[in-house]
């Protein structure tokens, strides 16, 4: 069971604790307390083995394919984790003995994992044993380890073995040749694989330092190797209460590393310098090390962000602690080559590769905290345009048609082609999502709409932000398909974000969305042709812009855009759906694991019914309602509140991006108490007490919806076409709220109680806000008095 409350005076709300060793339930711990720097992610298993065991890492873009039939995915990398540890030659497992004061805790303030227990051998022999580890925000190849052993009663033999384990598999796909293994002077282990497809070499090395009641022992360990493993093997001897310590101290290189990619390469340097890596981190240690590492934490992110709440429930500040750690450690701010993927470096889950969750859940926390991640992660989406320009030509399109699943840029579209099982007929389901979940590519521009708007990074939009809007925008141009009955334009056979509907015809937010990156590219069109020509000629040689300018407008002006029905204001999600079957949803709306629809349907007959897995129509008002479409739509907040009532029900939230959006709009048409209910439920899709959610590893856009929900919700932050505008509306249960977000090159700390903002500009520099339809200036601090709305 996981628990909240171990934290006490500097560390309240910082702790994420386990507090009983549960075999069967492995995957819940090892997932939400993983550890990672962006760079790599080490899934937070324990030392010693277990059957249900999961032990990955991971390093970003080391991208692989296992065989011709296989997607490329991020293999999982050597072992370094694991002690087979023996008790007077008897395998230690706390499955045996007696285990008391049990304990794993990760603390999100310093990234570190901690794990305690006194243990009870079958000989009745008493020790206790703690392990640490982190992977350093400092030294972003770094991953160090302690164990300690004590004997509490009487004389024990202690041995264990610990090395690199390259024995590793991604659920049975082996991805690496057979490497070099090497020990140096008994304590220096070295090894090298490389992926079998992609010929990525990644050199791994393990250095070890062993005391005795803090007196360094020179040890003379037994040296072991063998297929794809090398090991050193110690035996040690304890008297009543001597402390043996251990420290494993690891480095992790790839020739995929960025410095490595305008250098000329070869195996032997990569060798040297990770190996001259290793050893420096050990004359240093692991107390310094970890020094520098939770320096780095406090510098560039708790000092940083500032999100601090006062809560009647102290679980709130941890799970929104939780997530920045998360956004954190899963985000690879070093290279701009790599995305997010949709479980981080947590686990195997969607094989590392990244989705439309990034630039709708979890780049708007980079954009208005740390625009230099931001900025990263969308030109990654910029080196993909090649796959994206690809992708369009193979399915008779123009522009650029960005995959729904992407891995390194120039893959393209890495979707795989069958999935679970179809109870009915007892085969793999196809995934269609990869051919017609399409509306990606409008999810890119509005996200390079957003981080324009809030960062006004021109060189940025010249050099990357620009293209990407006019070539998707071509590629909406040409998807469109004309009913000459109508004489309008229709995007027909689908699936928008609601993934229980496919095939379906004119998803109202693909349609919108479309609608939005033409007129966001005729609109920038427009702009540059008067205040920068030049770039527009330099585009036009790329891009054919006089071509498809003209195309643009005539095909934007005669889209279809599903409108509210004028009994009820419901806009219809497509052609279809209001006339679908409605049927009693209770049983799903209650569940306590996702997709259990599954269990009664296939997905044929789950798109004959009246019911959502995921925001559609909902997240389109989010969406839209920060754009210069605002206006032009008249999303009033009746239509708004209307669609909220109409499709809330028949949502089942069966997708972690889902809850976020709706404890958004929520709040924005009033009704406290359910944002905050769903706030909540945001909260534990990870977090919570059921230990079988995380198994294949963190829902990564849920974390980014922790963040939008208490920042967009309940603080009421929101870009709209350009302007800052500040709405609070505090729940019930927080009685004040600080942050610092990014506006326009610079920080602005805030906080806010239920009828007061304070608004305080770091840097001086004069900024402009709206609150409830008044207009503020500012450019040191404000104290305004505000009215809470909810009801």
């Amino acid at each position: 069971m996981i628990k909240y409350s171990h934290g006490k005076g500097d560390l309240e709300n910082w702790l994420v604790s386990e507090e009983e060793f549960q075999p069967d339930t492995l995957g819940k711990s090892e997932a939400i307390m993983y550890l990672g720097n962006g760079y790599m992610g080490l899934r937070s298993a324990t030392e010693e083995p277990y059957m249900k065991e999961t032990r990955n890492l991971f390093v970003g873009g080391t991208f692989n394919k296992a065989g011709e039939n296989e997607v490329t995915e991020l293999p999982n990398i050597a072992d370094v984790t694991r002690f087979d540890i023996r008790v007077d030659g008897d395998q230690f497992s706390l499955e045996f003995g007696k285990t008391k004061d049990y304990i794993k805790q990760l603390n999100l303030k310093t990234a570190e994992l901690r794990r305690y227990f006194v243990w009870t051998s079958p000989r009745g022999k008493v020790l206790q044993f703690e392990f640490k580890r982190f992977v350093s925000l400092d030294n972003l190849h770094l991953i160090s380890m302690k164990m300690f052993v004590k004997s509490l009663t009487e004389p024990v033999k202690i041995s264990f073995d610990t090395g690199i384990d390259a024995q590793m598999n991604n659920s049975g796909s082996q991805h690496f040749l057979e490497g070099e293994r090497r020990i140096f002077d008994k304590k220096d282990i070295q090894l090298v694989q490389t992926t079998n497809e992609s010929k990525i070499d990644v050199v791994i090395n393990s250095t070890h330092r062993i005391t005795i009641n803090d007196e360094q022992r020179i040890a003379d360990p037994e040296m072991n190797m063998s297929r794809r493993k090398v090991w050193l093997t110690y035996d040690i001897n304890l008297r009543p209460n001597d402390r043996l310590e251990v420290e494993k101290l690891t480095t992790v290189y790839t020739s995929r590393d960025k410095d490595l990619d305008i250098t000329e390469y070869t195996t032997r340097q990569l060798r040297e310098k990770s190996l001259n890596d290793a050893r420096n981190c050990a004359m240093k240690g692991y107390d310094s090390l970890l020094h520098s590492h939770t320096e780095a934490w406090n510098n560039s992110i708790w000092n940083a962000y500032k999100l601090e709440i006062n809560s009647d429930n102290p679980y709130d500040q941890l799970a929104l602690r939780f997530s920045l750690y998360h956004l954190t450690i899963m985000a690879p701010a070093h290279d701009e080559r790599m995305g997010i993927a949709a479980k981080g470096l947590s686990g195997e889950g969607y094989k590392g590769h990244s989705f439309w969750d990034t630039e709708i859940f979890i780049l708007p926390f980079f954009i208005f905290s740390n625009p230099a991640v931001a900025k990263s992660l969308l030109t990654y989406r910029y080196n993909g345009l090649t796959g994206a320009r690809k992708k369009a030509r193979e399915n008779g399109y123009s522009g650029a048609m960005f995959p729904w699943e992407a891995a390194w840029p120039s893959d393209g579209e890495v979707t795989p082609k069958l999935g679970d099982i179809d109870i009915v007929t007892g085969e793999q389901t196809k995934i269609w999502s990869g051919i017609i979940e399409q509306h990606i590519s409008a999810d890119i521009a509005f996200a390079i709409y957003q981080y324009f708007n809030v960062t006004a990074d021109h060189e940025f939009m010249d050099h990357y932000g620009y293209e990407i809007i006019f070539d998707t925008a071509s590629f909406w141009a040409s998807r469109l398909e004309w009913d000459a009955g109508k004489q309008e334009y229709h995007i027909n056979k689908v699936i928008g974000p609601d993934e229980y509907k496919e095939h379906v015809n004119n998803n109202a937010f693909t349609n919108y969305m479309a609608f939005f990156n033409l007129k966001l590219a005729i609109r920038y069109y427009e702009a540059l042709m008067k205040e920068n020509p030049r770039l527009i000629e330099v585009l036009n040689n790329k891009l054919d812009l006089k071509t498809a300018y003209p195309i643009w407008q005539s095909k934007a002006k005669k889209i279809y855009l599903p409108q509210p029905s004028e009994e009820d204001l419901v806009i219809p999600q497509d052609d279809t759906y209001l006339k679908l079957k409605e049927i009693d949803l209770t049983k799903y709306k209650n569940q306590e694991k996702l997709r259990t629809i599954y269990r009664d349907y296939n997905p044929e007959q789950i798109n004959t019914l009246q019911v959502t897995k995921q925001a559609d129509i909902l997240l389109l008002f989010y969406l839209l309602n920060q754009t210069f479409l605002r206006e032009d739509m008249q999303l009033s907040n009746a239509i708004k509140e209307a669609n909220f009532y109409y499709y809330e029900p028949k949502t089942l939230h069966d997708s972690s991006l889902s809850l976020a959006t709706h404890s958004i709009l929520a709040n924005d048409i009033g009704d406290a108490d359910l944002a905050y209910s769903l706030f909540r439920k945001s909260t534990e899709v990870d977090l919570g007490p059921q230990m079988n959610t995380s198994d294949d590893g963190i829902h990564a856009a849920s974390m980014g919806g922790i963040w939008k929900a208490a920042i967009f919700g309940f603080a009421g932050i929101r870009l709209v076409d350009g302007k800052l505008t500040i709405n609070p509306k505090l729940p019930k249960q927080w009685h004040h709220m600080k942050f610092t977000i990014q506006w326009k090159g610079q920080p602005i700390t805030l906080f806010l109680t239920k009828t007061t903002l304070s608004v305080k500009v770091e840097n001086k520099k004069k900024i402009e806000f709206e609150i409830q339809d008044q207009i503020y200036a500012c450019d040191d601090e404000i104290n305004i008095e505000y009215e809470n709305k909810n009801r």
